[in-house]
């Protein structure tokens, strides 16, 4: 057996654990950082939102045109601008809870910032021409 037989290699080196029996985190890398995760696009998030469902229309809130804006940043933090149909709509505190779960369970996500806004006001002209046929207006 030849000396570099006794030397382990970086793939067959054991992972240091932490004191709770975890692997420990890389060098460089923080705990529950976004850092090794790919990043996150506006259009995965979008995808993710049309999960999220209006429970009295029981359309998704992309295609009922309720999702202004989407920005993702380098660390995948998420910021939503989204509006309700009304200001008094009974099911808004289900929709904004529903799209913030619905967000955190991205794969790598960050912090997630959701603005309710009202301008511009959300009317039936935001809806998605084929849903909006499909509904009959």
């Amino acid at each position: 057996m030849s000396d570099d037989d006794k030397i382990p290699s970086a793939a067959n080196a054991a992972i240091p654990e932490a004191e709770d029996g975890c692997p420990a985190a890389p060098p460089n890398e923080a705990p529950g950082s976004a850092a090794g995760n790919e990043s996150i696009s506006a259009d995965q998030v979008k995808l993710a939102l049309r999960k999220v469902k209006d429970p009295e229309l029981g359309l998704n809130i992309v295609d009922l045109g309720l999702v202004y804006d989407i920005a993702v940043n380098p660390t995948n933090d998420i910021h939503v601008d989204m509006t309700l149909t009304s200001p008094g709509c009974p099911a808004g505190p289900q929709i904004m809870t529903d799209v913030e779960q619905v967000l955190r369970a991205l794969p790598g996500a960050g912090d997630v910032e959701l603005n309710l806004v009202w301008s511009p006001y959300w009317t039936p002209e935001r809806i998605e021409p084929r849903v909006r046929a499909y509904m009959g207006l």
